[in-house]
Parts: structure tokens; sequence; C-alpha cells
């Protein structure tokens, strides 16, 4: 992919002011006052006895999320490891799911306890069951309730993610003071969000190639992923106010959760990326308000970033910050 965003030293300087609305702690306070009160109680976890992994133990997981509502996910746990372990809990990118356990050892041969945890209607194992209010609907999870930010796909999502970390700094074999957020994609920005939704509860927050950034500039630039939705809505809708959807999309930016984040944190962003424009990725880094950050940039990285590069940097990274197993 050829760039198409700003060079590097100008996304070095890149600090766009977005506006954020002015209920924004109350309806996220309310959200998940609410979502907790639902179902209070813990999570279940059933061990996968068929599992062909001699290394690990790995448990089929349903904890409450929004509205009490059942979220699936895989707990990976480091077979024979003395506890309580750090824990990740990892975020998945748009349109999957947590897939099988198979596809998610890395953490656990590091020593990390993992919870892998769905999204719900875009994976197999959770539904959404909360039907879509948008008028004239089209496109995918973006423009899922864009008439009502109460109503939007993204409250759903993110309040299960918050309650993945809830629900995994209760399980006995994790250290509750030693939980890292991360993902790539929709899941770097779900693991943003909880950042910033739950900063006493995050240790560490790894971004990667983050989306649900900047939603504007996301949705005037990437030329494919996710944020096309949102014109392709306006496109065919013309009569709908720009300013409404932007409007309601607000609530679920990432540049106003990195500014309640305050963990440690290790962003990173391809300069040739398609789906997540560089400079939404930088106007994140920006806004985050903890003060020990990096970021590492793939100078030729499409939407995959560094890759596997990333994933060694990170666990060196957290190495260096006290957060790796014993």
């Amino acid at each position: 992919m050829p760039l198409t965003d700003l060079p590097l030293e100008e996304l070095r300087a890149y600090r766009p002011e977005v506006a954020e609305p002015g209920d924004f702690d109350a309806f996220w306070s309310k959200t998940l006052t609410a979502a907790r009160a639902a179902a209070p109680g813990p999570a279940e976890y059933r061990r996968v006895e068929d599992a062909p992994l001699s290394t690990v133990e790995v448990f089929d997981v349903r904890f409450p999320g929004w509205d009490g509502q059942p979220v699936a996910a895989w707990l990976i746990l480091p077979r024979g490891a003395d506890g309580p372990l750090p824990a990740v809990v990892n975020y998945i990118g748009y349109s999957g799911g947590r897939g099988l356990y198979i596809e998610h050892l890395l953490w656990s041969a590091a020593g990390y306890a993992t919870l892998v945890v769905d999204s719900r209607g875009q994976g197999h194992d959770t539904p959404d069951p909360d039907p879509d209010t948008t008028p004239q609907y089209v496109g995918g999870f973006m423009t899922r309730g864009l008439d009502d930010p109460a109503r939007h796909y993204y409250r759903r999502l993110m309040t299960d993610c918050v309650r993945a970390v809830d629900a995994v700094r209760e399980h006995p074999a994790v250290d509750p003071e030693r939980v890292v957020v991360a993902g790539g994609s929709q899941g770097g920005g779900l693991a943003l969000a909880v950042a910033g939704l739950a900063p006493e509860k995050v240790a560490a927050a790894l971004v990667d190639v983050p989306f649900l950034c900047h939603f504007r500039r996301g949705a005037e630039l990437a030329a494919a992923g996710p944020y096309p939705e949102i014109a392709h809505y306006l496109g065919v809708h013309r009569r709908i106010d720009p300013e409404s959807v932007f409007t309601t999309l607000n609530y679920f930016d990432g540049l106003h959760f990195a500014r309640r984040a305050t963990a440690p944190a290790l962003f990173s962003v391809g300069l040739m990326d398609p789906v997540c424009p560089p400079s939404t990725v930088f106007a994140a880094y920006h806004r985050y308000a903890g003060e020990d950050k990096d970021i590492r940039v793939w100078h030729f990285g499409d939407h995959a970033g560094g890759r596997s590069s990333q994933q060694w940097e990170q666990l060196l990274w957290l190495r260096g910050r006290g957060l790796a197993s014993a």
C-alpha cells in the first residue's frame, strides 16, 4: 500500500481538537453501574477436558457483560504454573470472535494467564440480541444505533470488555494488580477504551493499530475496513445530518478514553495502513494521559503493523515494567 496520510514528522505533531460530549463521564458511569448491577455474580469456567494440548489448561468461560448477558471467552493458563499470574485480556479485531483456543497460545507460552474475549454478534458464541434501531440501516456494526448513543452497538461491546477485566481479576489464578489489556485494530480500540474506563484495574495497555479513534478523519481517509461504513451510510442517506452521526460516535471515540487512561501503554502504527489511517492512531497516542507510553512505528507496515515483531516488542516491554511472569 502507498503512503496516504501525513508524513511522519507531521504525524508526530498531529494533535487535533475533538470536542467530547459534555455528559461523557456520566454516560459511561451509568452504563457500567447498570451492567454490574444486572449480574453481579462470578464468571463460569468449564475446563475443556479434551483439549489436545500438554502445556496449557483451557477453560470455556461465560461472564456477565452488557445487561448481564453472557459473553463467551477462553481462559488459557500455563499448566503447572504457580499463581497468581499476570494476565492478558485480549480483544479481537472487527468481524471476528474468540475463534479456536489454539490460535491464542503466545501469552501462555510466556507465562501469562490469557482471557480471549468474544465480540458479541461478530463471533459465533456470543449473540447480540439487541435489535438495531437506526433508521434506514445499512452497513455493519459501525452503523448499528447511529441515531442514539444509548442504543449504539459499541456501548454494548465496550461494556462487555470492561466486564471481562472485572471477571478475570476475580479468578484465583490471576494477580488482580497485573492485568494487561491488549488487541489490534478493533481490539486495540477496545483495549484503549477499557484502559480509560477502568484505569484503576488496568496495569498496562497494548494498543496495536487501533480502530475506533478519531471517527471523522477515519471516515474521510480510510480506503478499507469499517470506517468506510460511515461514509457509505452518509453517502446513501444524504438528508441525515453528518453532525448527528459523529455526535453519537463521539461517545465511543478512543481519543476521549485515552485522556482518562493512566496505565503504561505501548502503541503501534503502520504508516501504510489503509484501514486505520496513521493520523487517527497518533491522535489517540498523543491524547493518552499515562506518562509511561511509547509507540512503535512500522514504516512499511500495513494494517497488520509489525506482526510478530510487534509481539516481540510487547514481551520485552512488559518485562521491563515488572509485568512478566516470574
